[in-house]
């Protein structure tokens, strides 16, 4: 997963205010606000299954999204917005989701921007949003919201458009870490028997043994790619793309020994 989710749709206009550095108005409200601009650096560890990103990045997901204190309205970057995000922001649900104090703050900044992307149709991106909301859960040992959030995840992105490779093994891990035992080994095998590119079949070689031992923890890419781990996440690679390369053989290629 990258690290922060896409825009869903034509954004619409925002702008960032003449001569204040750092004030932004809201796409949604028109509310102007200080905000600050997330610019990651690479992580050093290796990431985890569900592409959580190693650290140093591992641990500024506090800075991956902004919101507007007037509306609420959450994204990375909230002087832009689909059109149709200010029906959704103004709607009952999301005041309620917002409002709703028995959720960590954080979370419910991944899982506002998770709705407006739902509302707006970007299912797959919602997923990563949720899914987002879901690491800090994790993070807070909250394990019966970092349960809920996953499986909302598995839900979205079975609901989008048909499954990429990668998608399918995030769907994958998260069944495990949900300890949805049938459906992870379902999942897996199904994968495993499409002939995936060997990269892929490294991973999911490694949640099926998971899955065997019902071991619902938290594993790296390093487990099932050959060390050494110190490399930057995918997401911040430079990485020349060729149509016959996917992201689970540029994985392996960083992962490698040298």
């Amino acid at each position: 997963m990258a690290t922060s989710s896409p825009s869903a749709g034509s954004p619409s206009a925002g702008s960032r205010i003449a001569g204040a550095a750092g004030a932004l108005r809201c796409a949604v409200c028109g509310s102007e606000s200080r905000q600050t601009q997330f610019r990651p650096a690479p992580p050093e560890q290796a990431p985890d299954l569900d592409l959580r990103p190693g650290e140093p990045l591992r641990g500024t997901m506090a800075r991956w999204l902004q919101q507007c204190p007037h509306c609420g309205y959450a994204a990375p970057d909230i002087g832009r917005a689909h059109p149709a995000a200010a029906e959704t922001v103004a709607a009952a649900p999301f005041r309620a989701l917002i409002a709703d104090t028995s959720h960590p703050p954080l979370a419910r900044r991944f899982l506002a921007w998770a709705y407006v992307l739902e509302e707006t149709g970007a299912l797959h991106a919602a997923a990563e949003a949720t899914l987002h909301a879901a690491w800090v859960a994790d993070d807070m040992n909250r394990q019966d919201l970092a349960t809920a959030w996953r499986r909302d995840a598995v839900a979205l992105w079975r609901a989008g458009p048909a499954l990429d490779a990668e998608q399918t093994v995030r769907v994958i891990d998260a069944l495990r870490r949900t300890e949805d035992w049938p459906d992870a080994a379902a999942t897996a095998e199904a994968l495993a028997a499409s002939a995936p590119e060997e990269a892929v079949a490294q991973v999911v070689a490694l949640e099926r043994r998971l899955i065997g031992e019902r071991d619902a923890g938290r594993h790296t890419l390093a487990s099932a790619l050959p060390p050494p781990a110190r490399r930057p996440h995918v997401a911040h690679q430079k990485i020349r793309r060729s149509r016959s390369e996917g992201l689970w053989s540029r994985l392996r290629r960083m992962f490698r020994k040298d």
